[in-house]
């Protein structure tokens, strides 16, 4: 039979390893705590291991000490040349003040709302002061910095150290890449007119340059061949005279020969006497 002492012994004890139990509290070595005693801060542990509270009285908040991710929802904006693209950042942060941190907004959820709008207002302002090129090309790097320092000349006001700052994804609109890819289209366009219109104007200049020289060189021909034949007849002339002072009898022959050749063609018809002169060595051949 259990009497009166022994019930109120047991008691005592499960008080006691009640209070006991509830004094005693651990953190992780990636964990840090901030102790609350009816609500309000009353110390910051951050080594880990085996630590004592007041029971009842005081409770523990846990806050991760490793680096975490902030990925807030992604959002459309504006550049300076009024190109509509979609953004997706993050950035990774650590909690370095756990007292700061719950007095701003206790929560994590609470932290990722209001950090994720500054986080997109520093985007926003960032790009809306960049063209496309710059997001895209050299400039990036500038912008991202830009953008972190923006974060992290905030980041004290909830006791937390941003570590990076990063753009996952820049898309453009589904209007902005219609416009994009029309105005792509219109500059090839003029580009290929701009390219053909050179073309049409070198093959004008390369024809009217083999124009010329066509000219030039018939020209230059026909001269040459004026002179050969001046040369020639003058050639034909020197002989025939010389023909003639050596044997007048054959040079006359040989006239009366050309002038046959000349006359007498295919279907030549001639109504004319036998002994007419023109017929004379027909008759009478020259050394008979």
């Amino acid at each position: 039979m259990i009497t009166p002492r022994a019930i109120g012994a047991i008691v005592a004890a499960l008080v006691v390893f009640i209070l006991l139990t509830g004094s005693m509290f651990t953190v992780h070595q990636t964990q840090q705590a901030l102790v609350l005693q009816f609500g309000e801060p009353k110390r910051v542990v951050t080594d880990p291991g085996l630590h004592f509270k007041l029971p009842v009285v005081q409770d523990v908040f846990y806050y991760d000490a490793r680096i975490l991710a902030l990925d807030p929802p992604s959002q459309d904006m504006s550049l300076i040349d009024q190109r509509r693209i979609n953004v997706d950042a993050f950035a990774r942060y650590r909690i370095v003040d756990p007292l700061k941190f719950f007095q701003t907004v206790q929560t994590e959820t609470v932290f990722r709302d209001r950090f994720g709008s500054i986080l997109n207002g520093g985007v926003r302002d960032a790009l809306g002061r960049a063209e496309l090129a710059d997001v895209l090309g050299g400039q990036r790097p500038i912008i991202m910095r830009e953008i972190a320092d923006a974060a992290r000349r905030r980041a004290p006001e909830f006791g937390i150290e941003v570590v990076e700052v990063r753009i996952v994804r820049t898309d453009l609109t589904q209007d902005t890449t219609q416009a994009t890819y029309n105005r792509m289209r219109s500059d090839r366009v003029a580009e290929a007119a701009e390219k053909r219109g050179l073309g049409q104007e070198e093959k004008a200049k390369i024809e009217a340059a083999a124009d010329h020289d066509r000219t030039v060189i018939l020209a230059e021909a026909e001269r040459q061949s004026q002179i050969l034949r001046g040369e020639g007849q003058a050639e034909s002339r020197r002989i025939l005279n010389a023909a003639q002072g050596k044997d007048s009898e054959f040079y006359a022959f040989f006239r009366s020969l050309e002038a046959y050749r000349a006359a007498l063609g295919a279907g030549t018809t001639m109504v004319i006497t036998p002994d007419s002169d023109f017929f004379k060595y027909f008759n009478h051949p020259p050394g008979r």
